[in-house]
């Protein structure tokens, strides 16, 4: 489950929304890449899972939202997200947190409003319809000159 020394035991998502360490599973392996010698010896790859169907640290409504929108990134309800940009294992947990953290905010954020239809204003109307007037008669220029 979590590891213990985590500097911090609760992953803040939203206001009234709050993971507590406890709900989230680590698993470390050997990332690919450059290392150098201690590649082979150090599992600095970082697999952080949490549970989004079931959790009680979850609101219902954002729950529903949640399972929504990470539909096709959830595996039985957990959603999992991986780090090894980097050698140090520390620092793999440090951006899958905030990974983690980061797709809960986007899949529980609300909808965006919804955009209220507007009608050209008269000025706006008349100077369209005088600009093409110009451009009519610019174009009438090209034309042959009438005899």
């Amino acid at each position: 489950m979590a590891a213990g020394g985590d500097s911090e035991d609760v992953l803040r998502v939203r206001r009234g929304f709050e993971v507590p360490a406890r709900e989230l599973h680590w698993r470390f392996s050997r990332a690919s890449g450059p290392g150098g010698q201690g590649v082979n010896t150090t599992d600095s790859r970082v697999e952080l899972s949490f549970d989004v169907a079931r959790s009680p640290s979850v609101p219902d409504d954002l729950r529903e939202r949640a399972l929504t929108r990470l539909g096709n990134r959830l595996v039985d309800g957990v959603l999992t997200v991986v780090a090894a940009e980097t050698r140090s294992q520390l620092r793999n947990r440090e951006a899958a947190r905030e990974r983690l953290v980061e797709r809960l905010r986007e899949a529980t954020a609300a909808e965006p409003r919804a955009r209220r239809p507007t009608r050209p204003t008269a000025g706006s109307k008349r100077r369209r319809l005088d600009a093409k007037t110009r451009r009519g008669a610019v174009k009438k220029l090209r034309g042959r000159p009438d005899e």
